[in-house]
């Protein structure tokens, strides 16, 4: 296939932020395309690009105000979690009467992070959130290719299984050795590898502090900010548990998975796709590529799951635009109505359930409830974006 992936998508997410805001954030991990996607934007018009990664680029920085206060038109600041002095410096820059310049940064790492952007810019910045590849851009038939090998462009794109695989292995060491002391945060390398591998395990269950404690031998406290400091590089996802008021023990504790299913894979050491499908965690799995392509497809700010001490649970649920939707990710062909789904409508108050499946077959189950394969849910965000009926 080839090389370019077309991002309509994110381009008009970035387009759209600029409409409001003077400076734009892409995050996400290291490798999932954000250079690429920054300088598509750019070419073609007049702009300014620095890399904190390429030495000259770093001396034409050593003296920023000088360097970036004659610019104008689109400025890209790559990797800017290096240099997290810039961001007082950009809010003087934006706040300059006729300012002609607007900033594009990009980072490796969550605003908590990434000391100083949300209180420097606050009010002149939006975000934008980039996953790796989604099967919108690559075409629904190269779903088990995105699944085994995960959205980061260089490990989809690889020649061949073992050159991915050995790809995503070398990410995950230099993650860990090199981009999170890059942050300023300072754990030895090994103890992270050995929590993140534990995350694999536990992927798509519930978080328990004290078990991860007790596997790693580390204080509890230890065990959260590891988590921590995944969660806030985009290495983990971290899916709060949703509450209602009602007369039923709920879950408290969120649930945690990897969250890239090609580094998922690495960190199991699932070479093939026969691999996977024979592996306890493939149900696991899907739930998590699922999880993913539902959340960026309607680019939830809000995500949560559900359950309750008596069994019943629901995978995703989303308030979104007024509305209450719930997702089950069902590693089935034909998944049929369960106890689960009936509790979720009914205690949820649900306006629609969607079970989320690799066939390729949508139907109804229930008045309320409607299987669809993974292939259409980018259609179905659309589709209720416009006010269609849901279903």
């Amino acid at each position: 296939m080839s090389h370019i992936i077309p991002r309509a998508r994110v381009l008009g997410d970035i387009a759209a932020a600029f409409r409001i805001h003077p400076a734009v954030a892409l995050v996400r991990p290291r490798q999932s395309g954000k250079t690429t996607l920054a300088r598509a934007l750019a070419a073609g018009r007049r702009s300014e690009i620095f890399d904190l990664e390429h030495p000259v680029d770093v001396r034409r920085l050593a003296a920023p105000l000088e360097a970036l206060e004659r610019v104008s038109g689109l400025v890209v600041i790559d990797e800017i979690q290096r240099r997290p002095d810039l961001f007082e410096l950009l809010r003087v820059l934006i706040d300059r009467p006729r300012a002609k310049a607007r900033f594009l940064v990009l980072g490796s790492a969550s605003p908590a992070l990434m000391k100083g952007v949300s209180e420097s810019l606050a009010g002149r910045i939006g975000f934008v959130d980039l996953e790796g590849f989604l099967l919108d851009e690559v075409g629904s038939e190269q779903r088990d290719r995105l699944w085994l090998r995960g959205g980061l462009p260089r490990a989809f794109l690889a020649s061949g299984e073992a050159a991915s695989l050995a790809w995503r292995e070398d990410f995950v060491r230099t993650f860990l050795e090199r981009d999170i002391p890059q942050l300023g945060i300072t754990v030895p390398a090994e103890a992270l590898r050995r929590f993140w591998t534990m995350v694999a395990h536990y992927h798509g269950q519930v978080w328990n502090a004290a078990d991860f404690a007790r596997s790693i031998g580390a204080a509890e406290n230890s065990a959260r900010r590891y988590l921590d400091i995944l969660a806030g590089s985009y290495a983990v996802r971290v899916l709060p548990p949703w509450h209602e008021n009602l007369k039923k023990r709920q879950v408290k504790a969120p649930k945690v998975y990897v969250r890239d299913s090609g580094l998922l894979h690495a960190l199991l050491g699932l070479s093939s796709r026969r691999d996977l499908l024979g592996h306890p965690k493939a149900g696991a799995s899907w739930e998590g590529f699922a999880i993913s392509h539902v959340v960026a497809a309607f680019r939830a700010r809000e995500a949560y799951f559900w359950a309750t001490h008596a069994g019943a649970e629901l995978d995703l649920f989303l308030p979104w635009r007024g509305r209450r939707y719930g997702f089950e990710c069902k590693f089935q062909d034909a998944p049929g109505m369960t106890r689960s789904m009936h509790a979720a409508l009914s205690d949820l108050s649900l306006d629609h359930l969607w079970v989320v499946h690799p066939g390729s077959a949508q139907y109804e189950i229930h008045e309320k409830v409607t299987t669809m394969p993974v292939t259409a849910v980018m259609l179905l965000a659309a589709s209720l974006a416009r006010g269609r009926r849901a279903g």
